[in-house]
């Protein structure tokens, strides 16, 4: 954790000292978001539609073929959509109805640009409106009050990215031995004798926040040190991604007030040589794959009071280009992982594969605003004020959790 983020964790400590620890029961909303635009035309595979195989005749994955340990075609989900091989680890959660998918997801940005697609869905805009902070900074407010804590909101990593931006408590780390107040001894048990010496006899005001406070930061220091060792066999893939997801387990079990994680996984823009069964995006397929199956066996007694869901910024275009790759395109497949999802099923009318008529980059055409799929999401997470998350906004119903 850098200077700057320690000062930060402190001043948040001390704001969110002022209210009671959370429960541990309290629900967490993890975003994975795929940074580059993801080609989810290959993830989650529209195999009853031949058009897919026409317009892609190099980069299109293989029919299924009756055998789910193929390797070398996609695993059927149903009588129109399949997995990409690499996907197998989810099969079982998406099989035990825990794993759902949402289809022709996206939002009406036209640049085609990832940074302002980005920016855009992570502030929660239409496109050509500002709304101050982030949409997830946003839902925190609307809990703020709520057992908050500095650990409230967490991004894995070294910035607060911009969907939490404006929330009244987030702190970046990489882990949670990141989640210590430097002292000039070295001990950081010296700010919990100070501030003991501060609060623990006083019985006025002041005496709740500071055993509050004082609370938070023992068990924070209670965990410090300690191999953490995922439960169930949990095997989490070597790397930043199955590294950080790790650490959001070890917080969800930890009971320090999680309410929301992010974490990003890059490398989905993939314009040169994309691959199919194998090859460049194969690989981070894998990545992602593997890390959320873990994260699933990991929490298996929290499935209950976590929502996982993975988003990029756009989908990519319908047809291959000439260097073997794939173009910034429109919408995209939707995911979500938990024990509340209506999971084992695609929801949305597939648009077929007529790019969408509209300025900017073609893709697959939008059904639902990306919008009205978080608005679900943040319901079943116990957000009661999605006006105030998304203002102006009128969510449409999905069906996902």
């Amino acid at each position: 954790m850098s200077r700057s983020s320690r000062r930060g964790f402190l001043r948040n400590l001390f704001l969110a000292s002022e209210q009671k620890m959370p429960d541990a029961g309290a629900k967490t909303l993890v975003c994975v978001f795929l940074r580059g635009g993801a080609d989810m035309l290959n993830l989650v595979v529209p195999y009853g539609d031949d058009q897919y195989y026409s317009l892609r005749p190099s980069l299109s994955i293989p029919r299924p073929n009756g055998d789910d340990q193929s390797q070398d075609a996609a695993i059927r989900l149903d009588e129109f959509y399949a997995f990409h091989p690499k996907l197998r680890p989810l099969l079982p959660i998406y099989r035990e109805g825990r794993l759902g998918i949402v289809q022709a997801v996206g939002s009406d940005n036209p640049t085609g640009s990832h940074f302002e697609a980005q920016d855009q869905m992570e502030h929660g805009e239409a496109y050509g409106r500002t709304i101050g902070g982030g949409w997830l900074g946003r839902y925190l407010r609307t809990r703020a009050g709520k057992n908050m804590t500095p650990l409230s909101g967490v991004a894995i990593g070294p910035t607060i990215p911009e969907s939490l931006r404006s929330a009244p408590s987030a702190s970046a780390i990489d882990s949670l031995e990141d989640v210590q107040i430097k002292t000039p001894s070295g001990d950081p048990r010296a700010v919990s004798l100070a501030l003991s010496a501060m609060y623990g006899a006083e019985a006025g005001v002041l005496g709740q926040p500071g055993r509050a406070t004082l609370e938070l930061l023992n068990r924070v220091e209670s965990l410090r040190g300690r191999a953490y060792i995922p439960e169930s066999g949990a095997d989490y893939p070597a790397g930043s991604f199955g590294a950080g997801l790790r650490e959001i387990a070890r917080l969800v079990k930890a009971c320090v007030g999680l309410e929301v994680a992010c974490i990003d996984l890059g490398g989905w823009d993939t314009h040169f040589f994309q691959g199919t069964t194998d090859g460049l995006q194969a690989g981070v397929i894998d990545e992602l794959a593997r890390g959320l199956s873990a994260f699933d066996t990991d929490l298996a007694r929290h499935r209950d009071d976590v929502i996982t869901i993975v988003i990029t910024e756009f989908g990519r275009r319908i047809y291959e280009n000439a260097s073997l790759g794939t173009d910034h395109g429109r919408a995209f497949a939707f995911l979500a992982m938990g024990g509340r999802v209506k999971g084992g099923r695609v929801t949305g009318v597939w648009p077929g594969l007529e790019e969408e008529d509209s300025p900017g980059p073609g893709g697959l055409k939008v059904m639902f605003d990306y919008r009205s799929v978080l608005s679900e999401v943040l319901s079943a997470s116990g957000c009661r004020n999605i006006s105030q998350v998304f203002p102006g906004f009128k969510p449409q119903p999905i069906g996902l959790v």
